[in-house]
């Protein structure tokens, strides 16, 4: 199951409304099927307004139904869970005789039971969520107490699952409180006013200045301040951080799409990934200071991760064997946890999650600590729940990424593993000086190759992929680093162009998947270099001869000057020269153009796919 709701809460001295409806526009990328807010006006009525759909369809019905403003308001947009996409069930919803309202993001486990206790005592529900269980149970301990925060604590201890809620009530403008367990939620600190969203491009727009709230705490903002206590009421430390990238980074910028955007920055996420991690031709990540005995002394990593992520994983798993001779193991992070895995003091965990959000991994994260086990994230969003959870953290510094499918987040996932394996490696004492500086010169070098990728190839790629927009399966084939990169592939294409698409290790051609060829079948084919295995060139190229053989159509992959490919390609798409582990940086460009480019021919939303959201934040 998917769910990513945007969340937004302000207080201060403006006007809320287009601060609540611009927050949830820059929150549009984590997928939803419905938008509201809330806001205490300046007669201290609480007004609501919320419509299923897009968030231009409640933008419309305030322009023609306007609603009073206010300087105190929550705004919401919702994946649905519980209960359909509808008006009723979108969010905010109220209790307390409408005097107070709730936003939700997550599942309420235990909502079922609750919802007969409350029934019991003749509340009634008007839609058919679990978060309005929430805010019926809260309006009642409100009612009870009067402090908003007090009732925020009861309410907490007794609802089971994931969840971030955000409330505020008439009676207390001026007054935004929120919770969290295992769902975010971070602070935006302004002058004279607060902020809290799911996502720091919630407030981007009006502060970088941020706070990240723990497991289990609850936050309570008014323009004057922030508090923070954990659920039993104690005071705890939150850690501030400064948001490295503006508004303007998460804006489209005169692009078509936020993915054709995000593609055309995959060298500048790869430079930022790298910047200041080398010192005179070795890698060293600051981050990573005081963990040489760690990392002399494991003898296993396990990556856990789930899609492009884990594909990302599989390429970093080749250069970190090679560079550090450590065994690694490459886990789906929703399998981890549920096998009982072997793992102890000598193992390390690396985590992998763009969002740092992604309940799977957090999960495994979690279970890896637990069982004894040094934890690292590898992720892209500061301030997220995986690396306060990890032992250690590598960002990647792609900046931030809206579009749903994943393109130059994972190319900086793959150069932080890279990093990694060149860290450790030096560390161990399994690369010379000279090992160490060939690598580093070669990555440094792979930023400009991307660039002329999305130069030379992507007129040429966008043509023939207008040209298959009536396909109806596309297989990807690789060997060696070129197999987790036809994954990625098969994956880009299934995401957004929603037609059957999958990737082989090509080997594996001849004990089934050729059944699958049939004449007219694209079969795309990322074939390694013969400068530097002229015996895994001769394998593939003996592949492509044989689903040429039965009919199909080849688009090749391949570096520049490759000519033994030319007799068996119908489309030859050339990459730089590069060393073999750092093709899989050149290779996979081409691929997210061609996703790209048959789900525009197609008259698709690129940047969000059905039934998929940024993030995955339940289990």
């Amino acid at each position: 199951m998917v769910a990513m709701c945007g969340i937004v809460g302000y207080v201060g001295p403006r006007p809320s409304q287009a601060i609540l409806i611009s927050g949830l526009a820059r929150l549009e990328y984590r997928g939803y099927d419905s938008a509201g807010i809330a806001v205490i006006d300046a007669d201290g009525h609480l007004g609501l307004r919320k419509r299923a759909g897009k968030l231009q369809v409640l933008r419309d019905d305030l322009a023609t139904h306007p609603m009073a403003d206010g300087t105190t308001g929550i705004g919401h947009t919702r994946w649905a869970t519980h209960g359909g996409p509808s008006d009723a069930n979108a969010h905010p919803h109220l209790a307390d005789d409408g005097k107070l309202a709730v936003i939700h993001n997550g599942i309420i486990e235990n909502f079922a039971e609750l919802k007969d206790e409350l029934l019991g005592q003749g509340f009634t529900f008007r839609s058919e969520t679990d978060t309005e269980v929430a805010a019926v149970l809260l309006g009642r301990e409100f009612a009870a107490s009067g402090d908003l925060v007090a009732a925020f604590r009861t309410v907490a201890a007794r609802l089971e699952g994931a969840f971030t809620l955000l409330a505020m009530h008439q009676e207390r403008p001026g007054l935004v409180v929120g919770a969290r367990r295992n769902s975010p939620l971070v602070i935006g600190l302004g002058e004279g006013e607060n902020f809290l969203g799911s996502d720091v491009a919630a407030f981007v727009e009006h502060t970088r200045n941020a706070l990240a709230i723990g497991q289990d705490q609850i936050v309570a903002i008014t323009p004057a301040g922030v508090s923070v206590t954990d659920f039993a009421g104690n005071a705890v430390d939150v850690e501030p951080f400064e948001v490295v990238w503006d508004a303007s980074a998460a804006e489209k910028g005169g692009w078509s799409s936020f993915m054709a955007k995000e593609v055309s920055e995959e060298p500048e996420a790869v430079a930022n990934t790298i910047r200041g991690r080398v010192h005179d031709d070795a890698v060293v990540i600051p981050e990573l200071s005081g963990m040489d005995e760690l990392f002399a002394g494991i003898h296993r990593i396990i990556i856990v991760a789930c899609g492009t992520a884990a594909y990302a994983g599989m390429v970093g798993k080749y250069a970190l064997e090679q560079w550090t001779r450590v065994p690694v193991d490459v886990e789906l992070a929703h399998e981890f946890r549920y096998r009982d895995p072997v793992i102890g003091e000598d193992t390390l965990v690396v985590s992998i999650s763009q969002s740092g959000e992604t309940m799977d991994t957090l999960m495994a994260v979690k279970y890896a600590r637990e069982h004894g086990a040094k934890t690292l994230s590898i992720c892209n969003t500061q301030g997220a729940t995986i690396p306060r959870e990890s032992d250690a953290i590598v960002y990647t510094h792609a900046g931030p990424e809206v579009a749903v499918a994943s393109t130059k987040a994972f190319v900086a996932q793959i150069t932080a593993l890279y990093l990694l394996a060149l860290h450790v490696g030096r560390i161990r004492g399994v690369l010379s000086a000279a090992e160490s500086a060939a690598h580093v010169h070669e990555l440094q070098g792979i930023p400009g190759k991307i660039s002329r990728v999305l130069a030379e190839e992507q007129a040429h790629i966008e043509q023939f992929s207008h040209w298959m927009a009536d396909t109806q399966s596309v297989l990807f084939l690789g060997r060696h680093v070129g197999y987790p990169i036809a994954l990625e592939g098969a994956l880009k294409l299934k995401e957004i162009s929603y037609i059957h698409a999958e990737g082989f290790a090509a080997g594996e051609l001849k004990h089934g998947p050729i059944a699958l060829i049939e004449p007219g079948q694209p079969v795309f084919v990322i074939v390694p270099s013969p400068r530097e295995s002229a015996e895994l060139h001769r394998k593939v190229i003996s592949n492509i001869q044989e689903v040429r053989a039965r009919g199909a159509r080849v688009i090749v992959v391949a570096e520049e000057g490759d000519a033994a490919v030319l007799p068996f390609a119908d489309e030859v798409l050339r990459i730089p020269l590069a060393a073999p582990l750092f093709e899989p940086l050149l290779a996979v460009v081409p691929l997210h153009i061609f996703a790209m480019g048959l789900a525009t021919a197609k008259g698709l939303d690129v940047d969000q796919p059905r039934n998929l959201a940024k993030s995955v934040t339940v289990e």
